[in-house]
């Protein structure tokens, strides 16, 4: 359900980051090996970088494989972080550019790989906890996951660091609900994600990190336990239980 990639290093095409691999991100949405109860992520894609200390994006609601013109340009943008999704739409939600992601708050890129189980029930839930959506213009998106980048920006409004966003994120929403809580963060000087439910894998080498829902080649990639968090930097990686 859904994959989703980061990366933070060295400037990098977007095609290198996208396309290239064996098991590439473009690749897992029609190929994915992993995901739990669907066989393609054909339902959008996006992909988000950081342009001058701010993010931005491009997003489609359309099979990444079939926008040949983003293939195109991907090759002529650089970014030394990135956060990019393709999209197997959970049903009762809408196929459109609003519910790609990654999503963007401030000056942080989201993305969720799962979905909120009986989100009908909870909702209301959610969004109390969310706070005023206003101040949060993707979170109005009419699918599951902008509720989660809502409760995450509110954290992050309040002062929380990137990875703690997250966590706090993870804990006040499995307190409401079941489900899949893959989620994935970027501040454009490091990534966060965590695992609740689904795979993810990170790629760590000096002065750069990627962290992906499937590898996306056959070099050596550490799986994350399920329940954990992740916080990558220039430093390093560090994995800790949630």
């Amino acid at each position: 359900m859904c994959r989703h990639l980061g990366y933070l290093g060295p400037p990098r095409t977007l095609e290198s980051l996208i396309f290239e691999g064996p098991h590439s991100l473009e690749v897992q949405s029609y190929a994915p090996r992993m995901t739990r109860g669907n066989l393609l992520n054909a339902d959008g894609f996006g992909v988000g970088w950081f342009h001058r200390g701010r993010p931005v994006r491009f997003r489609r609601a359309q099979p990444i494989w079939t926008d040949r013109s983003f293939r195109e340009i991907s090759g002529a943008v650089t970014a030394s972080c990135a956060v990019a999704a393709v999209r197997s739409a959970t049903t009762a939600f809408p196929v459109e550019e609003s519910c790609a992601q990654p999503f963007r708050t401030g000056a942080h890129l989201f993305s969720h790989n799962g979905r909120v189980e009986d989100f009908d029930q909870v909702e209301p839930k959610l969004r109390e906890l969310a706070g005023d959506l206003a101040a949060v213009p993707d979170a109005r998106a009419p699918v599951d996951s902008a509720l989660l980048l809502a409760v995450a920006a509110r954290h992050w409004a309040e002062g929380a660091a990137l990875a703690d966003g997250l966590a706090a994120t993870v804990a006040a929403v499995t307190a409401l609900a079941p489900g899949r809580y893959n989620l994935l963060a970027a501040d454009g000087t490091a990534l966060a994600a965590t695992t609740w439910g689904d795979s993810l894998f990170v790629h760590a080498a000096p002065g750069r990190v990627l962290i992906s829902s499937e590898p996306l080649d056959d070099a050596a990639w550490t799986p994350v336990p399920d329940r954990s968090l992740v916080v990558a930097d220039r430093a390093g990686v560090q994995i800790t239980p949630l």
